[in-house]
């Protein structure tokens, strides 16, 4: 079906408001309204993804345009207007497939539609300023009012006070390729079942380069050699060794706190948020079927999917349970040779995967998160063993959550940190922390997310 009996940028529209007015995750509204629309083509689907997920993630920036050329701010604008104003700026600033001409003409024809054809002058000349001005927008000066934090907050769209909470702890250099990692392309990663033989492996990936009529780029990763990027996907569930559980997509830095946990046959494993189940199917993984893996969650639909990755990975050795890590579990005491507590946290590190996260987290969220993982680890941390291993991770980079809470937890738990030297690949090995017991990858970093993992032996 062509444009004609559906309006692409009136899809888009809708998608914006839904997710300003619902808080939802993006990605989910995305999802949801591109089954809606399955009969769509592909190239009409992947402008509405493009379109929608592009505009959502430069709300900053793209607000900050607007504002040059309209005298009512876009806070005080209707919904609507606003939505409109931004998914039309995006495609003048950012799409160089569109026309000029058709985001604007398409926008006020969008006026009358919603019944706004009063403010179709309005949209008109906002959006007709921006196409004639665009190469000499003035950004905000590094070095003037506001200083670096306004500039990356606009230039990369996120919000100011996450900006300044990076300069102090990261410095300016650092912040800024955090910042322009999150709008690079990401490729799939995924990671091929350490069960299978090196043949199998290696046949697995030339089925992989083949899929698709041969689009599919595969490439190993330079941390793991069974972790592999695929770019040029479409539906990973159709590709091969997918239904029959050869792999599962999982990011690099995520599959390294299975590495750094050392995990041996037969051992006992609790990861308590264990959802999707990556981390704790590794674990399955590494122990060949033996030994045992319970992957908790406190949600029914998150356990579900984990049901879901364990019987397609044919990991006999997983027990999914429903269970609140806040509340004590009595027959877990002294029984976990290895703790998975990979907690609650905001986020911070996966933003360019998930772009809403900047947008809903605020700064009285990370004390709260904190208090959490406090919560949880002060309920938890007695089911390890004597000589048994906690590792504590998060997908965040915030201090706060991350080197504070190492020390919280050596301060508070009758745990020691433990030397991650040994257990991590050798392109890691130069950082100093490894020996105090954990590691800060930032985001871009070996072209991984955000991540923090940390170890410790109980006393």
């Amino acid at each position: 079906m062509g444009e004609q009996v559906v309006n692409l940028r009136e899809v888009i529209v809708k998608i914006i408001m839904e997710v300003e007015k619902s808080k939802s995750h993006q990605q989910f509204i995305i999802k949801n309204t591109l089954d809606q629309y399955d009969y769509l083509d592909t190239q009409q689907k992947a402008f509405i993804k493009r379109t929608a997920e592009g505009t959502l993630e430069r709300f900053i920036q793209l607000d900050y345009i607007i504002n040059l050329y309209s005298n009512t701010k876009t806070e005080k604008m209707e919904p609507f207007i606003r939505a409109l104003l931004r998914m039309s700026t995006y495609q003048i600033m950012f799409m160089k497939g569109v026309p000029d001409s058709a985001a604007v003409n398409e926008a006020v024809n969008l006026c009358h539609k919603f019944r706004f054809a009063d403010l179709k002058g309005f949209v008109n000349a906002v959006l007709r300023n921006i196409a004639r001005s665009k190469a000499e927008i003035e950004w905000p000066d590094k070095s003037g009012e506001g200083g670096e934090s306004y500039y990356l907050s606009i230039m990369y769209s996120m919000p100011l006070w996450i900006c300044k909470m990076w300069l102090e702890d990261y410095g300016y250099e650092k912040t800024e390729k955090m910042l322009k990692f999150f709008y690079k392309p990401r490729p799939t990663y995924i990671r091929i079942d350490e069960r299978m033989s090196l043949q199998e492996s290696v046949e697995l990936i030339e089925e992989l380069s083949k899929a698709n009529d041969g689009t599919i780029k595969i490439s190993e990763n330079s941390l793991l050699s069974y972790a592999y990027s695929l770019v040029g996907t479409d539906n990973i569930r159709y590709l091969p060794g997918f239904k029959e559980g050869h792999w599962i997509v999982q990011d690099p830095s995520s599959m390294l706190v299975t590495e750094v946990a050392d995990i041996q046959h037969d051992q006992i494993i609790l990861d308590v948020c264990a959802a999707p189940g990556g981390k704790a199917l590794h674990a399955a993984a590494k122990m060949e079927n033996t030994g045992k893996v319970y992957a908790r969650d406190i949600s029914m639909n998150k356990c579900k999917r984990i049901s879901e990755n364990v019987r397609r990975m044919k990991a006999e050795n997983v027990v999914v349970e429903q269970f609140d890590a806040t509340v004590f579990d009595e027959k877990m005491v002294g029984n976990v040779d290895v703790l998975y507590c990979d907690l609650p946290c905001s986020g911070l590190g996966i933003i360019g995967r998930k772009p809403d996260i900047k947008y809903n987290l605020k700064p009285g969220d990370l004390k709260s998160l904190q208090e959490t993982q406090k919560k949880i680890l002060k309920t938890v941390w007695t089911y390890v063993k004597p000589g048994g291993i906690l590792v504590y991770s998060t997908c965040t980079v915030n201090k706060g959550e991350n080197e504070e809470m190492v020390k919280w937890i050596e301060n508070n738990l009758h745990m020691s940190p433990v030397d991650i030297t040994p257990n991590v690949p050798e392109q890691l090995k130069h950082i100093p922390t490894l020996v105090d017991g954990y590691v800060q990858l930032l985001p871009g970093q070996f072209g991984t997310d955000g991540f923090f993992i940390s170890k410790f032996v109980r006393e």
